[in-house]
Parts: structure tokens; C-alpha cells; sequence
């Protein structure tokens, strides 16, 4: 007794990334409904509001023991470098757990989450964890649409030194820096379109696996391994990534790509045609992605998700209100949850339209004056 020690086991990390609305809940909701194991989650949104981890699927949860990590208002790639790691570190102690799901925020670049953790190895005697996988999920609509010939250009020409990285660089460093691609929303496209994506992308990761996709639908086994991520050999392998030069200041998301969000919050509903309009007719180009919650005037009963991504956009029912719920139901949820009562309002009890928007260059004045003539003053 004593002479021997336990060895500690250490957890794999599996890291998904991927540009703002690629589908990374999507595919995190389908790998944990496969997976019978028991592990933990890091679910990271730069906004204010974490909506991502609000769109883990109760169900996919619980068909495995699980604990969910919630990091907001930054990227774990820089601002809340720090805290992430003493969060993996944390999670990598949990007794029995054998995998940490990590889902970066959409502006988040993969080789510098890497780094971080072979910082914190340099740091630590003995780590807990170790990276096996880094995991880019890439909208094939969005780079085919949008993209395609800015991914083509420089990968055959090396970007200025003088200028400053733009969006496609961000995308081209979360394509180039993995060993995994999900090309996902391939119904979208033809055939002969998947095939240039495809060609576009081997032009700046020649080495990934690429694994198409619908709705996020893969194999659990061919994205999860035990085997450690190789770094030097995704540094090495990307066409890009030896030409750009990384900036040794560092600094935040924001300022390198210009990129910023901001919440839309109101009690009020929204009128439905209006709102509606907003979207279809009204919506800024400059905003990339939108995602959150609303509630029309017509309907009290339904959550709205709400979703943009590109040209892309959805309304569609979440889920229920508690506020629409009888009586009996809604003294129970008070009981399991008495959070619920902490936000909740005399009038319209927990509905609340609260929506990011991520962009660059956008006026907030402008979007909040459009969204503040969609509501309106009716009583529920």
C-alpha cells in the first residue's frame, strides 16, 4: 500500500472549429449522440450570450454522462486563452472521463488553441490531456459561393506582407490548420460544385481527411482518435501557412479580423411580416452570422430560432416558453429550476427576443433602430 500509485490517464481532446455557421453544433450534437462514453464539453461563443451551448440537444446529452463548460464574450484562441486551458485541465480530473469536446467560437484559429496547449505542456510537469484531433467543419454552399476564387488566388500567390488578414485568411487558417475536414451542407450543391470545393481546399491542406457531410452526419470513429495531433506536421503541411507570417504582438480576435458582435435584447414581440422583411428584404450585408431567440406577437407559445449565415437564413420552432406552459408545469419548472425566475417578467414571464449579431463594419444604431420598429406593444 502506497508503493504504487495509480498512473492518471490522460483525456484526448477532440477540438472543433470552423468559420460562423459552418455547422459545428450541428456535428457536436450528432457526435454526442453517438457516443456512449463518458465526457465532458467546452462550448465557446464571443458573444455576450452563449447560444451554442443553448443548442446542445437535451437529448443528445443525455445519452452520456457529461459536463458542459460555457465560455463567453471572448475566444479561447486568445482573451480567455488562459481560463480555457485551466478549464480542460480541470475537466481532465473528472474520474472516469475518457474524452473533452471542445467547440471554438467561429472566429477562433486552430493553431493558436494548439499552441496554447503545447505552451501549457512546456508549463505543466504532467498534463492531464493531450489534443488528438482538431476538427475543421466547413460550409461547402459558403466556400463555394463565397470564397472559392479567394481561396484559389492565394493559394497561388502569397498574401502581401503590407496588408492586413481579412476574413478569407481566417478561413483559410482554420482549413489549412487540422487533420480533418467536414465538408458539411453538401446538399446544397451539385456534384461538379463539391468536386471544385474540394479541389480548392487540397490547394491549401494537401494532407486532411475530408469527409462530406449532411446536417453534420459522421462516423463518430473517423474524427475521434487516440492518438496525439501532430503539430509540427499541420504547421508543415499547409501551402498557405508558409507564406503567411504570423504576427508576433498576438491580440484579440477582434483586432486582427475587424470582426465584433453585439445583443439585441427586448421583452417585446416582434411582428412576424415585419421581422420577416428585416431578413429577407433589410438584412446588412456586413453582418456574417446571426443566431438567438425570439418570439412573435402571433404566436406566444414557440421559441424562434433564428439563424443567418451568408445568404443563408432561418426562423423555425425551437421549443416552448415556460410563460405558455399550465399552471401545474410551470410551478414545477420553478421548483427544478428556480434560475428561471431570476429574469422573469410580470407581463411576458421568460420571452425575449435576444439575438448576436457578428459582423464587420456594420452600425449597430441602424440594426437596433430597423429590430425596434419590427416590435410591438400588444399584451400576451
Amino acid at each position: 500500500m502506497g508503493l504504487f500509485k495509480k498512473k492518471r490517464i490522460k483525456i484526448p481532446v477532440i477540438l472543433i472549429t470552423g468559420y460562423l455557421g459552418s455547422g459545428k453544433t450541428t456535428l457536436l450534437n450528432e457526435l454526442l449522440h453517438q457516443e456512449k462514453r463518458k465526457v465532458a464539453l467546452v462550448v465557446n461563443d464571443m458573444g455576450e450570450i452563449n447560444v451554442d451551448a443553448k443548442l446542445i440537444n437535451e437529448e443528445s446529452i443525455g445519452n452520456v454522462d457529461t459536463r458542459m463548460v460555457e465560455m463567453s464574450n471572448g475566444c479561447i484562441c486568445c482573451t480567455l486563452r488562459d481560463e480555457f486551458m485551466q478549464e480542460v485541465e480541470a475537466l481532465s480530473k473528472i474520474e472516469g472521463l475518457q474524452a473533452i469536446f471542445v467547440e471554438a467560437s467561429g472566429i477562433s484559429e486552430p493553431s493558436s488553441i494548439a499552441e496554447a496547449f503545447l505552451a501549457y505542456e512546456e508549463l505543466t510537469e504532467k498534463p492531464g490531456f493531450f489534443i488528438s484531433s482538431i476538427v475543421t467543419v466547413v460550409d461547402a454552399d459558403r466556400i463555394y459561393t463565397e470564397f472559392l476564387d479567394e481561396i484559389n488566388e492565394a493559394a497561388g500567390t502569397a498574401p502581401d506582407e503590407d496588408e492586413d488578414p481579412d476574413i478569407i485568411n481566417l478561413v483559410m487558417d482554420q482549413i489549412e490548420f487540422c487533420n480533418t475536414i467536414i465538408l458539411n451542407k453538401c446538399d446544397l450543391l451539385t456534384v461538379d460544385k463539391i468536386s471544385k470545393v474540394r479541389e480548392a481546399i487540397r490547394r491549401i491542406q494537401p494532407e486532411a481527411e475530408i469527409i462530406e457531410s449532411i446536417k453534420g452526419k459522421v462516423a463518430a470513429e473517423r474524427i475521434i482518435s487516440e492518438n496525439k495531433f501532430d503539430y509540427e506536421k499541420a504547421m508543415n503541411s499547409s501551402i498557405i501557412q508558409k507564406a503567411l507570417k504570423r504576427s508576433e504582438e498576438g491580440g484579440t480576435c477582434d483586432e486582427e479580423y475587424g470582426i465584433t458582435s453585439f445583443v439585441f435584447e427586448d421583452k417585446r414581440p416582434f411582428d412576424r411580416d415585419l421581422f420577416t422583411a428585416f431578413i429577407e428584404e433589410e438584412f446588412p450585408e456586413e453582418i456574417i452570422r446571426t443566431k438567438g431567440y425570439a418570439w412573435f406577437a402571433d404566436d406566444p407559445v414557440h421559441v424562434q430560432l433564428i439563424e443567418t449565415a451568408g445568404r443563408n437564413a432561418s426562423i423555425t420552432e425551437y421549443s416552448n416558453w415556460v410563460a405558455a406552459f399550465d399552471e401545474a408545469d410551470k410551478e414545477d419548472v420553478f421548483a427544478n429550476y428556480p434560475e428561471v425566475k431570476d429574469d422573469w417578467d410580470e407581463k411576458y414571464g421568460d420571452r425575449l427576443n435576444q439575438i448576436v449579431f457578428i459582423g464587420r463594419g456594420y452600425s449597430k444604431e441602424a440594426i437596433r433602430a430597423t429590430l425596434n420598429k419590427c416590435l410591438l406593444e400588444t399584451a400576451v
